[in-house]
């Protein structure tokens, strides 16, 4: 006949295994957490860029449409590798609907930007962000480049810090184009 364990022993034993499960839960909850890190879905700020031609844009009056907002510096090495990926994406999704916007950070000298923009031949508006307001409207954007995608219904769906990765951002950007 088996052993019967005392009722202290099942107790203890019980609530070890609700202490696995509940550890395993958290894990899981973290591990969903860090992979998600990077899609966010919050409005986007009501801010307006001035660009280096002293064209105003404001992010509200582009609502229908998709958007790329990128802060990046001209002494940045993986904003300057991610600038042929730019281009091609405006070059590429540009007529069917998507707007892309480089917001040059607040430290960066305002002649750098306007040589690089005009050295690159960069097609999309590049705006100066002279006293760190935009970044801190997306949320204090400190290091770069820092990319969001901002979807027609102006919600941002992705914040990526770190150079793009091309196939994941035209996988997310097609569904929102026109064409």
């Amino acid at each position: 006949m088996p052993k019967q364990l005392p009722a202290a022993a099942i107790k203890t034993r019980f609530f070890s295994y609700r202490f696995i499960v509940l550890v395993a839960l958290l894990l899981v909850l973290a591990l969903l957490s860090v992979v998600t890190f990077n899609r966010i879905a919050t409005h986007v700020p009501d801010v307006t860029f001035t660009t280096i031609t002293g064209q105003k844009i404001a992010l509200k009056a582009l609502l229908g449409k998709p958007v790329i907002v990128t802060f990046w510096a001209t002494d940045c090495p993986g904003c300057i590798k991610e600038i042929p990926l730019l281009i091609d994406l405006y070059s590429q999704y540009h007529q069917q609907g998507l707007e892309i916007i480089a917001v040059a950070m607040h430290y960066d000298p305002p002649n750098h930007v306007i040589a690089m923009t005009q050295d690159q031949q960069l097609p999309y508006p590049v705006a100066l962000d002279l006293t760190g307001e935009h970044a801190h409207a997306f949320g204090d954007v400190q290091l770069i480049p820092s990319t969001f995608l901002i979807t027609p219904d102006g919600l941002i769906a992705l914040k990526k810090i770190g150079v793009l990765d091309p196939a994941e951002i035209k996988t997310l950007i097609e569904p929102f184009t026109l064409g």
